[in-house]
């Protein structure tokens, strides 16, 4: 039996433990400074020492597999083994680590012993500089007497692990990775269109070589290539149960990025327990993308000097992944910051996220823009589906809707349970508030309306329908509803006394759940001076000084409590 180490549990900073199997990809994901990196590093020094300091993790418990003998047959066909004389003991040695054979068998027989120095042989923390230096040419040695000391000449000994690693790297890359067996005293892999073998030209012919060594050396490419490759070659020829590797998409683009996650869950061996730590989106869905069972999600943030740490349920996950609207949107990445904003449309991310800038920007208080993300999903009507979606993967958030979302009760009922909320509580004020506004006269009757409509039709010649026209049109239609002009207005628009006061009770309760009304009606009301609408408006509005504009206040004063 091949002797085997795994993390069964862990229990973190926040008192909170997770139980694990021997072959689940665990996904580390939340906002910076988390504690996603002290995870990985609390897991790797733990292994061999369980009373190790780390700020993430207070402790893991280990699960083995195996008896001594199993593992010196293991060691001795995986290291090197040196003799021992009177100064230094016999011992195993690879990829830079030793352990005495005597110390070895003692901790291995020894279920309560910290594995200690015979840890790195079970768990590996791939850093960056390792994934680097992983793709460096090795010594040439002699495959079929010496131990193999490097990933490479797992490659080189292998052809078939050449050709399936050569795979995911065009698919990454669009180029072949090639071993050159005939270099001299270095084993380089050259990287492009792979020269064709034949009979009378095989893989060691000098003519072979030529083609060959008209290619690029890996060495000689960018960090991406060569960090993608390390993790390739880390993940498919290292002997560690456990592998550990901190922020996997580092120099990668995002479609390569995607799919390195899905390598990882995919093509990974099922007898190795991998432990990603990602701030990567891309990273995340390509993993996601599998649609295997073994991916089990957790996301940190931290409190003080307490990680809180969730445990995301997979049917969540699943399900968020399923809908297709949520899959190619950007909603996931919300699993990466301190708090997502909601709001109607791509114009009020822009705008309340540049009004968050102004408020951190010059600040003499030393306070940081807070990690927030705003995103859009496309309309009032698909908010309670995205609220939801957040909310069960345990992300903070709040919600930016226009004032004409009191309009009906769909979609407001389901948006404010969506976020938690009573309906019941808030339906007498909601209904009273409704009630005011329809009762209101509008400013255009049927007939007015459709004679306005009339003369701007009649005024038209061009064959294609003008933007001015549809302007003047639309502007008829809002004076005709009274909810068209509350939603130009806002909470002013209500009636004084129990209207109004009805109102300020709602606004109150929906904040408080999290779901902000703009009081000003829509984004416009902030600055009514900026012409246009939608993004034009922002445009326009983008130009002032937002840090300063006296216009602007309200809008500050608004998104201060919207990100707070």
């Amino acid at each position: 039996m091949e002797p085997r180490v795994w993390v069964k549990t862990i229990t973190f900073s926040d008192g909170t433990t997770i139980s694990l199997e021997k072959d689940d990809v665990v996904v580390v994901v939340g906002p910076n400074n988390s504690g996603k990196s002290a995870t990985l590093r609390g897991i790797r020094d733990k292994f061999a020492s369980p009373s190790a300091a780390n700020p993430a993790i207070k402790a893991i418990t280990l699960e083995r597999q195996g008896t001594v003998d199993d593992l010196l047959s293991w060691l001795r066909m995986t290291t090197k083994e040196t003799e021992g004389n009177p100064n230094v003991a016999a011992s195993f040695q690879s990829l830079g680590n030793v352990v005495p054979i005597a110390h070895a068998s003692a901790w291995w027989g020894n279920a309560a012993s910290p594995l200690n120095s015979l840890a790195r042989f079970f768990c590996r923390l791939l850093s960056a500089d390792e994934r680097l230096q992983a793709s460096n040419p090795p010594p040439n040695i002699a495959l079929t007497r010496d131990p193999l000391q490097h990933p490479i000449h797992f490659l080189q000994r292998d052809d078939s692990l050449e050709e399936r690693l050569s795979r995911q790297f065009r698919r990454a890359f669009g180029v072949d990775i090639v071993v050159h067996r005939n270099a001299g005293n270095q084993v380089p892999i050259y990287v492009g269109d792979k020269p064709q073998s034949t009979p009378e030209r095989d893989r060691v012919s000098f003519a072979y070589i030529q083609e060959l060594e008209k290619l690029t050396p890996i060495q000689n490419q960018g960090d991406g290539m060569r960090s993608f490759l390390g993790v390739l070659l880390s993940t498919t020829v290292g002997h560690e149960s456990v592998l550990l590797i901190d922020e996997p998409e580092a120099f990668l683009h995002p479609p390569q990025a995607r799919h390195l996650g899905n390598f990882l869950v995919s093509e990974g061996g099922s007898y190795q327990q991998l432990f990603v730590a990602t701030h990567s989106g891309d990273v995340l869905r390509g993993m996601l993308d599998s649609e295997s069972c073994r991916v089990r999600v957790l996301r940190l943030r931290r409190s003080g000097n307490v990680n809180i740490t969730r445990r995301l349920d997979n049917s969540e996950i699943r399900r968020v992944w399923g809908d297709p609207l949520l899959r190619y949107s950007n909603i996931l990445d919300g699993l990466f910051h301190q708090k997502v904003v909601l709001c109607e449309g791509d114009s009020d991310c822009r705008f309340y996220s540049a009004i968050t800038d102004a408020l951190f920007d010059g600040s003499t208080d030393e306070k940081r823009r807070p990690d927030i993300m705003f995103t859009h999903c496309g309309g009032k009507d698909r908010l309670p589906v995205v609220i939801k979606s957040l909310r069960d993967l345990e992300v903070p958030i709040s919600v930016v809707t226009d004032f004409d979302v009191l309009s009906d009760e769909k979609p407001l009922r389901n948006i404010f349970e969506a976020v938690g909320g009573d309906w019941g509580s808030i339906s007498p004020d909601w209904q009273q508030v409704k009630d005011a506004v329809d009762g209101r006269k509008p400013e255009l009757a049927t007939d007015e309306v459709k004679r306005e409509i009339e003369t701007v039709l009649e005024s038209i010649s061009e064959l294609l329908f003008p933007a001015d026209a549809k302007k003047q049109i639309q502007t008829i239609l809002r004076r005709s509803s009274p909810w068209s002009i509350a939603k130009s207005v806002g909470i002013q628009f209500l009636p004084s006394g129990q209207p109004h006061q009805a109102c300020r009770r709602l606004l109150d309760a929906l904040e408080a759940s999290g779901v902000f009304v703009v009081p000003v009606g829509e984004l416009e009301g902030f600055a009514r001076s900026a012409g246009g609408h939608g993004p034009t408006w922002v445009a326009e509005v983008l130009k002032q000084d937002l840090s300063n504009a006296s216009e602007l206040e309200p809008a500050r004063q608004f998104v201060r409590k919207l990100i707070g």
